[in-house]
């Protein structure tokens, strides 16, 4: 049986809100190369559409972490799955994820990149949800979309593997 999803946030929503975000980035980062840390799996999307539009230079690295294990809710435990292939030393570095919500994966991996000594660090994401949010400390510096606490579909974040490759954002329906 096919899942029934409620568009929450429209392709087009989403496309100008990225550009929005972009801009804002492209001036913050003027003069200066930004490093891009894009969180797999789903962060990819929105990773790729945000470096389209930056107009500053953009390099790229992949890191994949897990707290999760096989349920459905954070265990706690972070786990870094695929470390980044490129050292941060004196880089500008912007972590882009496709959604935060209680912040302890990314407590615990900005902890760990700081160690690696950046130039800077801040956080990007395309969806935020603060009401989860149990790492107060957490600062997110770009945010496309604040969102109510549902679970959400599209433009990278999935279910059960599925759903990744929806062009817009989604809940799906019980």
């Amino acid at each position: 049986m096919a899942d029934k999803i409620r568009v929450l946030l429209k392709e087009e929503e989403v496309n100008a809100r990225i550009s929005e975000i972009a801009a804002q980035v492209s001036r913050d980062y003027e003069g200066k190369c930004v490093h891009l840390i894009c969180i797999l799996k789903g962060g990819v999307f929105f990773t790729c559409e945000l470096a389209k539009r930056l107009t500053v230079p953009v390099t790229l690295d992949f890191m994949s972490v897990s707290s999760y294990g096989s349920g459905t809710v954070s265990s706690g435990v972070v786990k870094i799955v695929k470390d980044l292939d490129e050292p941060l030393e004196n880089k500008d570095v912007l972590i882009v994820e496709d959604i935060i919500d209680s912040g302890r994966t990314l407590a615990y991996l900005i902890e760990v990149l700081k160690q690696r000594n950046p130039a800077s660090i801040r956080l990007c994401t395309l969806l935020d949800k603060p009401e989860r949010r149990v790492k107060k400390q957490v600062s997110v510096d770009y945010t496309c979309f604040t969102i109510p606490d549902e679970f959400v579909v599209g433009y990278g974040l999935d279910y059960d593997q599925k759903y990744r490759n929806l062009p817009y954002i989604g809940v799906i329906e019980q």
